[in-house]
């Protein structure tokens, strides 16, 4: 689930909710059902957005290049991780 399911939800729980006039004699309230589908676009929204703003981000580098004294070829690798949570 990610971001453009909680949008889906959301829209169709409007939909549902503020624009389907339709009575079912009493067996499904479909506003209610727009209600929980919108609350729970909601839900699945923000919990999309916080592991969106968790995921951790790591940078990887290498340089190369020639030792002068001993024309050697040296490596060196790095690797950054930039940790929001710390």
């Amino acid at each position: 689930m990610g971001i453009g399911t909680g949008i889906a939800l959301f829209v169709i729980g409007a939909v549902l909710a503020f624009a389907v006039n339709v009575d079912l004699g009493g067996v499904v309230n479909l506003s209610l059902i727009g209600y929980i589908l919108m609350g729970a676009g909601v839900v699945v929204f923000l919990i999309s957005l916080v592991f969106l703003l968790r995921r951790r981000q790591s940078t990887a580098t290498t340089r190369t290049a020639v030792d002068p004294a001993s024309g050697e070829q040296v490596t060196r690798s790095t690797r950054d991780t930039n940790d929001p949570l710390v």
